[in-house]
């Protein structure tokens, strides 16, 4: 029985003009979306390569200098794009794609797309992500709100339950009805979408993406569940089919349009972070006075000089068997770290808190859920760019130190008229990222799944819930 009315269903909807028109649109703008995120990803991957290369090689080329000079020359980091990117670019476009490695600074990120686009293009990004957490379910929704409630308002639903046919059946057969249909529209867009990812990829899909784009599907396919389950409930509880439309259509705006803007605004108030500039004047205020003002940079200096004299056993800087001016250096750099650490890490704890915030909103608005699994396993959520940004900054530390390092050993009553040889740039080792693997990523996102989890089975318990109540008149 439940086959026949899945067949049944499939068959009404093929045969509706207006889901073969919405169905078209929405299927043009997702291939387009994937094919655009194909070439973006590959354009994007080819420019960081080059330039990564490009940033080596000046290192490299670097003529004998004063190590504490080749710090400051410094390199750039650039962050690598992982595949399923492609479908979605998460936040990538507003936390920028490289950073500038030098002596005394962690500097902030370079080139963020998001600062050169006007609202309405930020707003208007195409991506696969955005018809699928969007476009998808409004396409669910007017394929199945009228569902029983149209039949009601037939008359054919009496009919059905006069013959025997269980509420039961009756769900489960819409919902593979409705979810037919939408395999016709998906299958198409999977297929194009595959070749794209092969496109990009050169031909063969690395394991941890295809993991990655595994869970992914899965993740989706909760979400387009969960509408399906929603959209039947609403349809059997509402008196009629055009309530339940307005009732589903609510629904949509909230869960897509309003949420995501409404929990953004709550995040900053309950959990602030301060503006770019007034960070950076407070670590520069902090590196020259200390956390409490009365810690200069004179002050720092005299103590370690004081220090190092007794521990060398000598009464002035020129007889010491090193060079004061690197380890001065190097003492001014750890001082910074600290301070960096400090600063850094109370920022990220605040993006911590206003993710967890979006996650737990996931169980009123899923779409807040989907979001964040979806960015996760994409490797474009706030977690990767922390993940990057923190391996980006223990290569600086250990470039700096090794600079220092080489001055303090070898400058030995030089101070900075000594010049270290080429082979010095050798002897740091190419930046390479690792990004966390598909089984972290997904550690991280566990709570965004379990809520996708439970709303898709919620929604389809209550659906066969109502159509056991509803009435059939």
């Amino acid at each position: 029985m439940i086959k026949l009315i899945a067949r049944k269903e499939f068959t009404e909807m093929l045969r509706d003009g207006r889901f073969r028109l919405a169905a078209a649109i929405v299927l043009v703008l997702l291939l387009a979306s994937l094919l655009m995120g194909g070439q973006h990803y590959r354009e994007l991957k080819r420019q960081h390569e080059l330039a990564q290369a490009e940033t080596r090689e000046q290192w490299l080329r670097q003529p004998a200098k004063n190590p504490h000079s080749a710090a400051h020359y410094g390199v750039y980091a650039f962050k690598p794009r992982m595949l399923p990117s492609m479908l979605d670019r998460g936040i990538d476009s507003f936390v920028g794609q490289s950073v500038w490695l030098e002596a005394h600074k962690q500097n902030e990120f370079k080139y963020r797309p998001a600062q050169d686009s006007t609202a309405v293009q930020r707003f208007g990004e195409l991506t696969a992500s955005t018809v699928l957490q969007l476009l998808i379910p409004l396409l669910i929704i007017l394929l199945s709100f009228s569902t029983f409630a149209g039949e009601r308002e037939q008359g054919t639903l009496r009919q059905l339950i006069s013959v025997g046919v269980r509420q039961s059946d009756l769900v489960w057969g819409k919902a593979l009805g409705v979810s037919g249909a939408l395999g016709l529209l998906l299958l198409p867009a999977t297929i194009i979408g595959v070749s794209a990812l092969l496109l990009a990829s050169g031909g063969a899909l690395p394991g941890a993406s295809l993991s990655r784009l595994a869970w992914m599907s899965i993740g989706y396919l909760l979400y387009f569940g969960l509408f399906i389950g929603l959209s039947l409930t609403v349809s059997a509880r509402a008196s009629s089919a055009q309530m339940a439309l307005v009732l589903l259509l609510g629904f949509w705006v909230i869960n897509g349009v309003i949420a995501p803007r409404a929990v953004a605004d709550i995040g900053r108030r309950l959990y602030p972070t301060p503006s770019a500039f007034s960070f950076q004047q407070t670590i520069d205020r902090e590196m020259q006075s200390g956390p409490d003002g009365h810690d200069s940079a004179d002050k720092r200096t005299t103590a370690l000089r004081e220090r190092v004299l007794k521990q060398y056993g000598v009464d002035r800087v020129e007889a010491l068997p090193i060079n004061f001016a690197g380890l001065s250096l190097q003492e001014s750099e750890e001082h910074g770290n600290l301070i960096f650490d400090r600063h850094y890490g109370d920022l990220w704890s605040r993006f911590e808190q206003q993710n967890r915030l979006k996650w737990w909103t996931g169980l009123l608005a899923p779409m807040m859920a989907m979001q964040s699994f979806s960015m996760g396993l994409a490797g474009t959520d706030m977690f990767h760019h922390q993940d990057f940004a923190a391996a980006a900054e223990s290569y600086r530390r250990m470039l700096i130190r090794k600079m220092n390092d080489d001055l303090t050993y070898n400058a030995v009553q030089k101070d900075f008229s000594y010049q270290a040889q080429p082979d010095l740039w050798q002897t740091v080792d190419e930046f390479r990222y690792q990004a966390p693997s598909t089984r972290i990523a997904l550690i991280r996102q566990r709570t965004s799944l379990a809520i996708l989890a439970t709303w898709c089975l919620t929604s389809l318990g209550v659906a066969i819930l109502f159509a056991r109540r509803m009435k059939v008149d």
